[in-house]
Parts: C-alpha cells; sequence; structure tokens
C-alpha cells in the first residue's frame, strides 16, 4: 500500500511520456465521465433498489458501510474487502451469517457493475480516439459483451482493463488502445471497486430483507459499540 502511489505515478508518467500532455485533456473526459456514471449508479440505482425494495435509509447504509468502502476504495480490490463487508453486513445491519456468508461471496464474483460500466464507456472513448463510427449494432454489442465480461473478472486490482481486451475484440476496435486508458486505469479501479462492492451490500440488504433474515439487537448493537 505504501508504494502504490509510486506505482500509480509511474503509469501516468509512461502515458504521458508516450503520448504527450496533449492526452491529459481526453483523459480527463475519460475519467470524470466514468466516474460520473458510476456515480449515478451507486447513489441512484443501488439506492433506489434499497429505497423501494429494501425498504432502507440510505444515509443509515451509508454511515454504516462507509469504512468498508474506504477499504475498497484504498486497495482497489473487491477480493480484500470481503472480511470487511461480512463484518460490516452480520455486525452492523444485523444480516444473519447464513445470508451474507452466501449473498456477499457471490457478488464479489459475478457483481461487477462498476467493471461493466468502465469497460463500456472505455470501449467507446478508445473508438472515438481511433475516429471509428460505432453502429447501434456495435453498441449492443458492447453492453452485452461488457456485462458478459465483467462477470468473469477477478477481484484483484487492475483486472478489468485486461478483461476489456474482449470487449475490444467484439467489435473490432485494435488491442492497443488499451494502452490508451491504463496509464489512468488504478485511479477509475478505485472508484469502480468501491461500486461493485456497495451493490453486493445493497442486494445482500435487500435479499435479508425479503426473507426475514435481518437480526435486530444484539449483534447490530455491538458493531455499534465497537465503532464508538
Amino acid at each position: 500500500m505504501l508504494f502504490a502511489p509510486l506505482g500509480v505515478y509511474g503509469l501516468i508518467s509512461k502515458t504521458f511520456a508516450t503520448m504527450g500532455y496533449s492526452a491529459i485533456l481526453p483523459l480527463f473526459k475519460y475519467f470524470i465521465g466514468v466516474v460520473i456514471i458510476l456515480l449515478v449508479h451507486c447513489l441512484v440505482t443501488y439506492q433506489g433498489i434499497l429505497v423501494l425494495i429494501g425498504k432502507y435509509n440510505p444515509i443509515k447504509f451509508f454511515k454504516k458501510f462507509s469504512p468498508t468502502m474506504m477499504v475498497a476504495f484504498s486497495t482497489a480490490s473487491s477480493s480484500a474487502c470481503l472480511p470487511s463487508s461480512l463484518k460490516c453486513m452480520q455486525e452492523g445491519f444485523g444480516v444473519s451469517k447464513s445470508i451474507s456468508s452466501f449473498t456477499i461471496p457471490l457478488g464479489n464474483t459475478i457483481n461487477m457493475d462498476g467493471t461493466a460500466v468502465m469497460q463500456g464507456v472505455a470501449t467507446i472513448f478508445i473508438a472515438q480516439i481511433y475516429g471509428i463510427d460505432l453502429t447501434m449494432g456495435n453498441y449492443i454489442t458492447i453492453i452485452l459483451t461488457a456485462t458478459l465480461a465483467s462477470i468473469g473478472t477477478a477481484g484483484v486490482p487492475g483486472v478489468g482493463v485486461i478483461m476489456l481486451g474482449m470487449v475490444l475484440v467484439q467489435v473490432g476496435l485494435p488491442l492497443e488502445g488499451i494502452g490508451l486508458v491504463m496509464g489512468i486505469d488504478r485511479f477509475v479501479d478505485m472508484f469502480r471497486t468501491t461500486v461493485n462492492v456497495t451493490g453486493d451490500a445493497v442486494c445482500t440488504l435487500v435479499i435479508a430483507k425479503s426473507e426475514g433474515e435481518i437480526l435486530e439487537g444484539a449483534e447490530a448493537q455491538k458493531f455499534e459499540k465497537v465503532k464508538a
């Protein structure tokens, strides 16, 4: 973790050394675009599901789940967040172990919405850089392929950009385009991992609510005391 900033600096330095400072503005637009879509997905889609189906207060959710979100943001690894997510679900939200021990690891494996979003935006960005026009059929292919590719993505840092190659091949874009976004992917990875982990928690709460597996009292109070 201490050396991670140096690695990120090295990746960005290589990007600007090979592409020049003219790449700053397009990459900045790409980064902002991905972050905005991830925020909308997290704050509107996930929290809408949490309120309408789970009947849970979003503010209360973020207050309790924020420690795990910080772990996800700093490590950029869904797998590294697994212990924190399980503890938070069981002790913070009172979700039974039988539910959380199934849904959290399962979501950690297949629920990579943030990665799918990044791969879709990155593909469109690369197509624009190369001056290639995408048809409606290409956009549909990108959506389907990005979704499938994200399901098979491992929960470790940087894998999402590697799986991006699968999406590029399906729409006939050059694989070299991955190098355009790789330099800043660490920053993007931090945001998309946070969204992935948050989605797992929301789905767990909704399922636990529907099954009546949210424990009130002892376990939740124990977590609050530990935080205090």
